[in-house]
């Protein structure tokens, strides 16, 4: 039955020359037939070599016969093409040499190696969060176990004064406390002169300027202070606990003090927990001043406010359980910070990587406690230090 159609499938652009792997489409009375011809090879077939696959598959879903028989050569990359656009599956109706049979015969297995297609899984979200949750639960008990570890280490010490770990304990202050008194002062000092310069402008509006005083006081020393410092040692000192206990365990110098009988708890956890504790309730109250001066310096540039009626009204409208509070709130958060610093540090991995994701966790962590004992700091005292 003699021809009634042709079509040439490949662009003639992507030919190479006469050993390019063409595809013609021969239509016949009642059937069609796609004949391949040329090269069939990683180099010669047409280019992308997706869409030659897609081409190919589409003619699979309309064709009958297929005809191999004018391919000079084939390598895997041909076969292949060829076996995936055949859906992995032999045609009904082929016309192959014995060569070329063989060579699709030994690409047919790779089939098995295909991955299929993974389902997703209706129960995913819930894994996630059991996971979430068991993961922070393991934290917690962590951190039960180590606050415990550091109350037998009290204990003990009080017992025997003399194995107190005094030069750990002045460098950890000196680091966390000394060296972050200039850091603070000036965040507190511009905090407080933008918070001052805000206030102004719509205190302004309803002649209240006065009341910058009691804005600025309550706010400062309450809130922003310890929230502000808090922030910037979980930053700064939290994250070099860590990063300091983590590089003992990479270079197993931890592993070195347990051999020498040495308490990793007593040597590296509470010279550190204890240097915090007594630090940042000092740096609250050094930043609340800094803030305090910015404000006052601000509002005397913008509402013409004497520095001596602004100090002697802050002492009437801001009652001193304020001060109390905000130094409350430091301690808290210096114990806190130090714990999660130390907690994180000890669960660092003998590797980098693992280092460097503790770390990151560990500020964190102690940044979000912080803002949450805040929360609860304000709902307990929201009674107290109001004028």
């Amino acid at each position: 039955m003699g021809t009634i159609g042709h079509a040439r499938v490949v662009d003639a652009d992507t030919e190479a020359g006469p050993e390019s792997a063409t595809v013609d489409a021969v239509d016949h009375a009642d059937s069609r037939q796609i004949r391949l011809a040329g090269d069939w090879t990683l180099s010669t077939m047409p280019t992308p070599i997706a869409a030659f696959e897609r081409r190919l598959s589409e003619l699979r879903a309309s064709s009958a016969g297929w005809d191999l028989r004018s391919i000079s050569r084939m390598d895997s990359a041909g076969a292949i093409v060829l076996w995936r656009a055949w859906g992995r599956q032999w045609p009904v109706s082929l016309l192959v040499s014995p060569g070329h049979r063989a060579m699709l015969e030994r690409v047919e297995p790779i089939r098995l190696a295909v991955e299929p297609p993974r389902q997703r899984d209706r129960l995913a979200g819930v894994l996630s969060l059991g996971r979430a949750t068991v993961a922070a639960a393991d934290h917690l008990l962590g951190m039960i176990a180590l606050v415990g570890q550091l109350v037998l280490d009290v204990a003990y010490l009080c017992t025997r004064p003399r194995d107190l770990p005094w030069r750990e304990f002045s460098a950890n202050l000196y680091r966390s406390g000394a060296q972050a008194l200039p850091v603070t002062a000036l965040i507190g000092f511009l905090i407080g002169i933008v918070l001052s310069y805000l206030s102004a402008l719509q205190l302004k509006a309803f002649g209240a300027d006065v009341f910058i005083v009691n804005l600025l006081g309550i706010s400062i020393v309450r809130e922003l202070g310890p929230v502000l410092v808090a922030v910037l040692v979980a930053g700064r000192s939290g994250s070099a606990m860590t990063a300091q206990i983590g590089v003992m365990r990479v270079t197993e110098e931890i592993d070195a003090l347990a051999t020498m009988g040495v308490s990793q708890s007593q040597r590296l956890v509470l010279p550190k927990v204890l240097a915090l504790a007594v630090a940042l309730p000092l740096l609250v109250i050094w930043c609340s001043a800094a803030g305090i001066v910015g404000g006052m310096v601000s509002a005397k540039l913008q509402m013409d406010l004497a520095y001596g009626f602004f100090i002697d009204t802050l002492s009437r409208v801001v009652p001193v359980a304020n001060v109390w509070i905000g130094l409350s709130k430091g301690l808290v958060f210096g114990l806190l910070i130090a714990l999660i610093a130390c907690h994180f540090g000890l669960r660092v991995k003998p590797n980098t990587e693992s280092l460097s994701a503790l770390t990151t966790t560990s500020v964190v962590t102690s940044i979000t406690v912080a803002i949450l004992v805040d929360a609860v700091f304000a709902v307990m005292t929201r009674n107290l230090g109001i004028p």
